[in-house]
């Protein structure tokens, strides 16, 4: 699963880039490829803990 993140924003960068490249740009296609890697910026971002959670659990422990 966590392979599949990184694919995702792999691909998407690629394809961003890909369609920018070109003489003539599809917007479309570079839309497509921002999403891509928005999706994939988004999964890993859910796994990595919240620095506030890790303040809370400290204060509360006092």
């Amino acid at each position: 699963m966590k392979y599949l993140n990184y694919i995702l924003i792999l691909l998407g960068s690629i394809v961003a880039i890909y369609a920018k490249s070109g003489t003539n740009q599809n917007e479309f296609i570079l839309i497509g490829g921002i999403v891509v890697l928005m999706i994939g910026i988004y999964r890993i971002s859910k796994t990595i803990p919240s620095k506030k959670d890790d303040d809370n659990d400290f204060i509360k422990e006092e």
